[in-house]
């Protein structure tokens, strides 16, 4: 059977479909699985030993240009239909995604409009599926996959077919910068994320560099965007042990992942992909609900602000910021209460001397 599966973004989306594509794999061996994904994640994307192929389709950077996007969508239409696919998934249930997974001109399997983010794209598949929403979204996916090609989850484990993989990061001999970034034992902190309310301090993150310099880390800060650099570099000024990664593929990030004690991160898709590879992490969420998001099957830890508000849900925060301009959930995550729970999840034969 040759499947189109249609998950378009984000990495954070990507990386929770993968316990679903190793259940797939496991139980469905000769099911060939072709992934339509932003190019953006295509890389990722293909690192899961169950995808035969992986077929990069942008839409964002096609927005407002409709020419463009008209022949690129035919052009797409013609590979997936002389691809010659037996059926199309779409895992992501969105209007987009929909309108993508009927140009295959295969029957398309999905969610059930109660299930789907958006309902009314439900109304573009051929076979629907109910998968109830109380529940993390990786178990969402798993039992989507398992209903809608016929398997059974029964008592599977979680794996993100990321083993191969993580083994392959390890032995790659890191070059120059990442070579002397990684001489000495270090912490990576994810502090970049879509939504600005989703932010963990810079006062916090400076008081947990301080933290971690007492028990021998350095904090290595990655940057996916200006704002994200003059934050690192903000804080490299400010703390000895800080240092502000240079521009980093999402390979260079991963050779890092591998290679590091644990990792602190907001709400964020390299959070999802450090967890995924194995690492040792706390994952800080504020307005979105870690009980719907998180990473679970790894080692990471998933910590909830205390405030009774969190979580809301929303994009933007409607109280009122701190005295220091911070948006009070995240604020409330207090980097004092953080470090102890971390260490104490770190194996002690890892940890450098203090």
């Amino acid at each position: 059977m040759k499947l189109l599966l249609v998950r378009l973004s984000s990495l954070g989306d990507v990386l929770h479909t993968f316990p679903a594509l190793s259940d797939l794999h496991r139980q469905r061996p000769e099911v060939a699985v072709h992934w339509l994904v932003e190019p953006a994640f295509a890389e990722v994307a293909a690192w899961h030993p169950g995808v035969r192929q992986v077929i990069p389709f942008g839409l964002r950077h096609l927005r407002g240009d409709w020419g463009q996007l008209g022949g690129a969508l035919l052009a797409l239409r013609r590979q997936l239909r002389g691809a010659g696919f037996d059926a199309v998934l779409d895992a992501q249930g969105l209007y987009k995604s929909a309108l993508l997974a009927r140009l295959a001109a295969a029957p398309v399997l999905g969610l059930q409009r109660q299930s789907a983010r958006e309902g009314g794209a439900t109304l573009l598949y051929h076979r629907r599926h109910a998968v109830p929403w109380n529940q993390p979204a990786i178990q969402r996916n798993r039992q989507l996959f398992a209903q809608a090609l016929g398997y059974a989850l029964d008592d599977l484990p979680i794996d993100y077919g990321l083993a191969s993989m993580r083994m392959r990061l390890r032995e790659t001999p890191l070059g120059a910068p990442w070579r002397d970034l990684a001489a000495e034992p270090f912490i990576l902190g994810f502090h970049g994320t879509t939504w600005a309310n989703k932010e963990w301090t810079q006062s916090h993150w400076r008081s947990m560099a301080q933290i971690l310099a007492g028990d021998g880390y350095r904090l290595l800060l990655p940057a996916g965007n200006a704002a994200e650099r003059r934050r690192g570099a903000a804080l490299a000024a400010q703390a000895g042990n800080v240092r502000a990664l240079p521009p980093s593929t999402l390979l260079d990030l991963a050779k890092l992942m591998v290679r590091a004690h644990a990792f602190i991160g907001v709400d964020t898709g390299l959070s999802y992909l450090a967890a995924a590879l194995g690492l040792p992490g706390i994952t800080l969420y504020g307005p979105t609900a870690s009980e719907q998001v998180a990473a679970i099957g790894t080692p990471q830890i998933s910590l909830q602000s205390p405030l009774s508000c969190s979580p809301c849900r929303r994009s933007r925060c409607p109280l009122p910021l701190t005295a220091e301009g911070d948006v009070p959930c995240q604020a409330a995550l207090q980097p004092a209460a953080l470090w102890p729970i971390l260490a104490a999840h770190l194996d002690s034969r890892t940890r450098p001397e203090s």
